[in-house]
């Protein structure tokens, strides 16, 4: 898993069970590998280029995973049924039917010489879907004693039934902004929220953000790097006279404000995961807005459940049960998706 906030590679080896019709799960072992500046310009910048670039660069992230996965399993001497890559997404625009997750699957599986499973979302964009978020089957099937499940990734997004429906959809940007701000002062992130605690919020900024067209959507909506360029930077980097952290201070503010407004139900339960999870002024600010109980489990479920998550994709695909909820991403229908890639032996 490569995730917008450009951490770096997620790597989760997980055991799946399935008795009396319950899922259960197991991540044994996870690690991160960071993206070196020059892999993370490259990323960050890739979507300013032109399709030769693109089609270049997968190849290479393809070459990049598989060997990182095949040192990964030599390294632990894992038995691995199979790989299953989100890949890293450069363009997201369900509105034009595109969406592009490069990290070249037949390159994995070349590497690997194990069957890969990728690219989960150009099916459900063509069938008029949103192609995200895809998180929310696991959250149904493997975590369903929480009533709400909100990923504090990149972006936020959330999952919860109602009425025998899953309804989930991205809330708005998180760590995408929060570390662009950070990296103003020469940091990669806020630790633990500590420069946006120390700043105040800016009313004016608050309500700009607040007043976003976006948040007034209904049903099924996604969020892509493009949006947050468009609409959030701009107001951001156009408060020029305020220091970086009443400008963090504001943004979590909005975070928690914006999770609140869907999440309004009292005495439930939400599960907080994603890298936001270890912001403890974040989640504070959250847990002041929320009137049902919060519960932060440990750091591997925190850093390593969407890896995890689309891991049980895979597995779901290569049994051909629907891993992608219509109800969800908006498509015509719940279907299965992803791509297999067998390798030559």
């Amino acid at each position: 898993m490569s995730g917008t906030s450009l951490d770096g590679l997620d790597l989760a080896y997980c055991v799946f069970r399935h008795k009396d019709n319950n899922w259960s799960y197991a991540i044994e072992k996870a690690e991160t590998i960071a993206y070196s500046p020059a892999w993370k310009d490259r990323l960050l910048y890739l979507p300013e280029t032109d399709a030769a670039t693109i089609q270049a660069t997968d190849i290479d992230l393809g070459k990049y995973i598989g060997n990182a996965v095949h040192e990964f399993i030599e390294r632990h001497a894992l038995s691995v049924d199979f790989v299953a890559s989100h890949g890293h997404t450069i363009f997201h625009d369900p509105s034009r039917k595109i969406t592009l997750q490069i990290g070249n699957g037949e390159r994995i599986a070349a590497i690997c010489k194990l069957t890969v499973v990728n690219d989960f979302r150009s099916m459900d964009v063509s069938m008029g879907g949103q192609g995200a978020p895809l998180v929310p089957v696991g959250d149904r099937l493997l975590f369903d004693e929480f009533d709400y499940c909100l990923n504090l990734g990149g972006i936020a997004n959330i999952s919860y039934e109602d009425q025998g429906r899953r309804l989930a959809f991205d809330i708005c940007p998180v760590n995408m902004v929060l570390n662009m701000l950070a990296g103003k002062l020469g940091m990669p992130y806020d630790d633990k929220g500590e420069m946006a605690k120390s700043g105040s919020v800016v009313q004016a900024l608050l309500d700009e953000l607040e007043s976003l067209a976006f948040y007034k959507l209904r049903g099924p909506r996604s969020l892509g790097r493009e949006w947050v360029e468009e609409n959030v930077f701009p107001l951001i980097e156009g408060d020029k006279l305020r220091d970086i952290p009443d400008l963090l201070a504001t943004f979590t503010e909005h975070i928690a404000l914006r999770i609140s407004a869907v999440c309004s139900e009292k005495e439930n339960t939400m599960l907080i995961t994603g890298g936001g999870a270890f912001n403890d002024h974040l989640t504070d600010r959250i847990k002041y807005h929320f009137s049902g109980s919060t519960h932060i489990p440990g750091s591997t479920i925190i850093e390593y459940k969407e890896a995890m998550i689309f891991a049980f994709l895979g597995l779901l695909r290569l049994e051909g049960i629907n891993n992608v909820l219509g109800s969800v991403t908006g498509s015509a229908r719940d279907h299965c998706a992803g791509e297999i890639i067998i390798p030559e032996n």
